[in-house]
């Protein structure tokens, strides 16, 4: 069941970096809505595994982009 929920929470992160140059963590919760932290690196790490993604830091938080 988990294995499902991180594919679908991969998606909705996809979906909301798609079409920018990046998100930080906390813009990217706002985006897809997502309630957790937890959520949020379920879903990175699905997209990281994929090498569908590239991470940094930015004053403090994460930053996402698509690779």
């Amino acid at each position: 069941m988990l294995n499902v929920k991180a594919g679908e929470i991969a998606g909705m992160i996809w979906n909301a970096l798609n079409g920018t140059e990046g998100l930080t963590g906390k813009e990217i919760k706002k985006v897809t809505k997502l309630k957790t932290d937890k959520d949020l690196y379920l879903g990175l790490g699905w997209l990281l595994r994929e090498d569908k993604v590239s991470t940094g830091e930015i004053d403090g938080d994460i930053f996402i982009t698509l690779n």
